[in-house]
């Protein structure tokens, strides 16, 4: 157990070191075994926290993500956060002018996480295989520059599927409706 935890630290501590010498744009902590962000990366990472544009944290064991995280990684314009257990963002998620594209598929997501509504450049949303029944349709239709919505094996309502263009100018994908058994 021990010797397994020991190869994750060290996994992670390289492929920090890897960004940071080579001040790459990405940082790859998938598949890590990360219950949470581990709090020396952002001081290891400091000097570069500006120039990372994308992240992936898919595939760990995360319950959720800081609003330090957010503020540390400002610059971000893709955040993948699939295979997890996040089930909400923080606020500061806003604050991420750049961001145009997040994917939060396998997750448990009850509810569409509204602070992405308020991201001015977000183009694409993942949001494949959560719990998500209710989504804000309204603020919805009001992000600009949204293409993609992927909302896939989630139970969304009826009033969902009702978003037709023109009202929302983005690929809204869903699972085929469920045939009504017969009685």
């Amino acid at each position: 157990m021990h010797k397994r935890m020991g190869e994750a630290v060290a996994r992670v501590a390289r492929k920090v070191n890897d960004t940071v010498e080579n001040k790459t744009d990405s940082l790859d902590l998938a598949n890590c075994k990360l219950m949470t962000f581990p709090v020396g990366i952002y001081k290891a990472m400091r000097s570069v926290a500006e120039g990372i544009h994308r992240i992936s944290l898919a595939n760990n064991e995360l319950k959720s993500i800081t609003s330090r995280f957010v503020t540390t990684f400002s610059q971000l314009r893709e955040l993948n956060l699939a295979g997890n257990y996040l089930h909400r963002l923080p606020e500061e998620i806003t604050s991420l002018l750049h961001l145009r594209a997040i994917d939060l598929s396998r997750n448990r997501f009850r509810r569409f996480p509204e602070p992405l509504a308020t991201v001015p450049a977000l183009e694409t949303i993942d949001l494949e295989e959560n719990e998500i029944a209710e989504v804000p349709t309204d603020k919805l239709a009001s992000m600009a520059l949204l293409r993609s919505l992927n909302l896939r094996a989630n139970p969304v309502g009826p009033e969902v599927r009702l978003l037709v263009r023109p009202l929302v100018p983005f690929d809204l994908l869903l699972s085929p409706e469920e045939p009504i058994p017969k009685a």
